[in-house]
């Protein structure tokens, strides 16, 4: 079978590259399934990593947040950026330390923001911020009003350079180390909620949705 090709050189797993997938679905689904994105950029010459909720539309990643935001007011001057979603599925339990490991999927994002100017497409990024936390939930909810779209300026990102890559299965171990007396295997983790909690001034007879009761990721 032909290896994928990465997009770009940046984009290219060098570490464990049979791990590296460059699929659009693959990365789509990653990104779908994910809650919070970490926005890699540099400002005055000092790097950050900051973790912050994204909505994707098509073929393009937004993010939002107040005009005095340092990272939104640094990254819409163009700068490079590097987003990252890490989804984590289980732990890999070995039979030495040194082959311990974690099972993952996870999508890095190259590229440069643009601010959303267009009040149209602002509109449905903030709609697609909001389904892409719980779906259902934008057409029950007031929609933001002339004043909090003022406020909120939304960026972005093309997701022309991305890639995913991926740990699944059990440990891998040195073949002499199968003799050693001690559990080996996977422990998968998965993302669940707990019981919903009603906010103190709801009114008695709002009944919990159903898309909040029975809500999976």
């Amino acid at each position: 079978m032909t290896p994928q090709k990465a997009p770009s050189p940046r984009t290219t797993v060098k570490r464990v590259p049979q791990r590296g997938n460059y699929e659009q679905e693959t990365i789509y689904r990653i990104l779908d399934e994910g809650l919070v994105c970490h926005v890699g950029f540099v400002a005055e010459g000092q790097p950050f990593v900051i973790p912050t909720a994204y909505g994707r539309v098509d073929d393009t990643l937004y993010i939002h947040g107040s005009p005095a935001s340092r990272m939104i007011r640094t990254l819409q001057q163009g700068i490079d950026v590097c987003v990252t979603v890490t989804l984590l599925d289980g732990l890999v339990l070995a039979r030495s330390a040194f082959h311990h490991s974690m099972n993952y999927r996870s999508v890095v994002i190259f590229g440069t923001a643009t601010l959303v100017e267009n009040t149209e497409e602002k509109f449905a990024a903030l709609q697609a911020f909001t389904e892409h936390v719980i779906k259902r939930r934008w057409e029950e909810v007031r929609s933001p009003n002339r004043h909090e779209l003022a406020g909120t300026l939304v960026l972005s990102l093309p997701l022309a350079e991305a890639s995913a890559k991926l740990r699944t299965g059990g440990p891998i171990d040195d073949e002499a180390d199968y003799q050693i007396p001690v559990w080996a295997g996977e422990l998968p983790l998965k993302l669940t909620p707990a019981t919903p909690i009603p906010d103190a001034r709801l009114h008695p007879h709002i009944k919990l949705p159903t898309y909040i009761s029975d809500y999976t990721r």
